[in-house]
């Protein structure tokens, strides 16, 4: 089963359990350019130019949390990239995972822009930009 948390709660539970792995399944560029949370492991679900899907991602996620009734968390752009992913690592195998709500941006406002209603960064997080 995959669980949903929101960012904060998401924060919460790396805090208290030294055993959870956060992984950023965005692409490079996302990940280096727009930031990501501090802490996250970064492998891709899907990369630039044709998004397909990683074919080396589960291995490369058993290789980051070998111990697969680990927490790991999972978080996107704005959390579908995660839950497919988290969709994945459960035929693998995995035990606990958990799909961070609103990703990294959050969901689109109004305006068609990220960053406003929810996401990450909007919760005020830890995080960092390469």
């Amino acid at each position: 089963m995959i669980e949903n948390l929101e960012p904060q709660q998401a924060w919460d539970l790396l805090q208290q359990n030294s055993k959870a792995v956060l992984i950023d399944v965005r692409t490079k560029i996302e990940h280096g350019f727009v930031g990501h949370p501090l802490g996250a492991v970064h492998i891709a679900w899907k990369e630039a130019p044709d998004w397909q899907i990683n074919p080396e991602f589960v291995a490369e996620v058993i290789q980051a949390v070998p111990d697969r009734n680990s927490p790991v968390l999972l978080l996107c752009r704005s959390g579908q990239r995660s839950l497919d992913a988290a969709k994945t690592l459960e035929k693998a195998g995995y035990q606990r995972l958990i799909n961070i709500e609103g990703g990294f941006e959050g969901p689109l406002d109004q305006d068609n822009h990220r960053g406003n209603l929810g996401g990450w960064r909007f919760c005020g997080l830890p995080w960092q930009q390469s």
